[in-house]
């Protein structure tokens, strides 16, 4: 695979990844089923999301939610797609690897929001009373591409100054 082409492939995996966990989370735990792994840390559980991350927008509208989400996450993967084609990030594979996670977790939410009209999340981490909302291998990654892209954002700022500092 070309260097090209890589980003892709990285977006490939997370998809397969994301909709193969799904699929066993669907067809093993019940439907707001919790398990409990590591007691006061980690469960596993069958949430079906409505709306987008922390549940926002879960209690709008069918149709209005609907329209915004799939047209929300179909726009962040079309500009993913035609940055990652005209050569964004050239060799720079943070930002590209981060692009590629984004893409991934964005087409995996996509299909799981058209195909059933949720998604489907299953990692709760928690500590005591606290705890973090339930999320999925697409939330992940879309989450590490992220934190990526603003380390790239901040390292890439920084190498700049410290180029033009010496021009």
């Amino acid at each position: 695979m070309t260097s090209r082409w890589a980003p892709f492939g990285i977006a490939g995996l997370i998809v397969i990844a994301d909709l193969l966990s799904k699929v066993l989370i669907r067809a093993s735990v019940p439907a707001f089923r919790t398990i409990h792994v590591i007691p006061h840390f980690f469960n596993i559980v069958h949430a079906e999301n409505p709306g987008i991350a922390f549940s926002f927008f879960a209690d709008a509208s069918g149709l209005w939610r609907s329209v915004l989400l799939i047209g929300l996450s179909a726009a962040v993967i079309v500009f993913i797609v035609i940055a990652l084609l005209r050569g964004g990030g050239g060799n720079n594979w943070t930002l590209r690897i981060g692009l590629a996670l984004i893409l991934g977790g964005a087409i995996g939410n996509l299909y799981d929001r058209v195909a059933t009209g949720t998604v489907t999340d299953f990692v709760e981490v928690y500590a005591g009373d606290h705890y973090f909302p339930a999320f999925n291998v697409a939330d992940s990654a879309i989450t590490i591409g992220a934190c990526l892209l603003l380390l790239d954002a901040l390292t890439g700022s920084r190498s700049a100054k410290v180029k033009s500092d010496h021009v």
